[in-house]
């Protein structure tokens, strides 16, 4: 008889996203089972329970799955899980914190392909501003663009601090040094995207970021994305839809946030494909998502 396909889903919230459940599912899991409320703790009883359940030969037919709202918790989370494995016993493992990895893999993926078909350019030509650089979309779309040679400034909208401890973090983790700056007025924002050639906008739904007129003040813009689809939108003039459209008044191109819907979802459902089709354990973070993310966009 074929092994089930099995993934156990962990968040340390009250619940686990009913997004994720639909995803796993529809990718071909046979049963997904949720854990909430889980702590750093216990996540490697939790584990050694699956991959001790389990001759190894089945272990890449179980799956561990760590959602949440916190990019760094989730992956201290993977780092847990991962030595938490007894070889020849081990199992899948992934992170997607409030679809929050695929999302920014998504929304850097979209950025670099536009670049590169209407400008000619690589994410190592050009600096790029991260607005929402202490949430999780912003948090991992900066660190990917400065994996991929890109300069960075993560913007603090009440300061620099928060922002700069973020930095210190980034390096720490990740090698990547990024610049954090203060973003806490409009005559501050509109002076840090007169500098920059990209915009990531990844700050909290429902605010606006930047204005028409400041975008129309970024001499050097080439592209500006959303990642925000409720109203306002994080960019004024930068339609939800857009995915690669003119922003009036500018020479920049626009990237909306149901363009990157899209290739987030196919993402998200890709990876964990990849985990039901793997022969041996996989672990796959935002660095896995940007690398299939790239793919579906070209």
């Amino acid at each position: 008889m074929a092994a089930k396909n099995i993934l156990h889903m962990l968040t340390p919230h009250k619940h686990v996203s009913p997004f994720d459940v639909n995803m796993a599912l529809d990718a071909g899991y046979d049963s997904v089972t949720p854990y909430e409320a889980v702590t750093m703790e216990e996540v490697a009883d939790l584990v050694q329970d699956v991959i001790f359940s389990r001759p190894p030969d089945r272990g890449v037919n179980s799956a561990v799955f760590f959602g949440g709202d916190d990019a760094v918790l989730a992956l201290d989370m993977i780092e847990a899980a991962k030595n938490a494995l007894v070889p020849p016993f081990g199992c899948n493992i992934m992170a997607d914190p409030a679809g929050s990895f695929t999302t920014a893999a998504a929304m850097v993926a979209c950025v670099e392909r536009t670049l590169k078909n209407e400008k000619g350019k690589a994410l190592s030509d050009v600096t790029i501003a991260v607005f929402g650089a202490t949430g999780v979309v912003g948090y991992c779309s900066a660190v990917i663009a400065a994996l991929e040679g890109a300069r960075v400034k993560v913007v603090g909208y009440n300061g620099i601090e928060r922002v700069r401890q973020r930095a210190d973090e980034m390096k720490e983790r990740f090698g990547v040094e990024v610049e954090p700056v203060d973003g806490s007025s409009d005559d501050k924002n509109t002076a840090i995207v007169r500098e920059v050639e990209v915009i990531f906008a990844a700050a909290k739904a429902g605010v606006q970021v930047l204005s028409l007129k400041q975008l129309q003040a970024a001499e050097k813009l080439l592209v500006a994305a959303d990642v925000n689809a409720v109203p306002p939108l994080g960019l004024e003039g930068v339609d939800v839809m857009a995915d690669g459209e003119p922003i009036e008044g500018t020479s920049a191109f626009g990237i909306g946030a149901l363009a990157v819907g899209p290739i987030k979802s196919n993402t998200e459902q890709g990876l964990l494909k990849r985990m039901i089709e793997a022969e041996e354990p996989q672990f796959l973070d935002f660095r896995d998502a940007f690398q299939l993310a790239r793919t579906l966009v070209s």
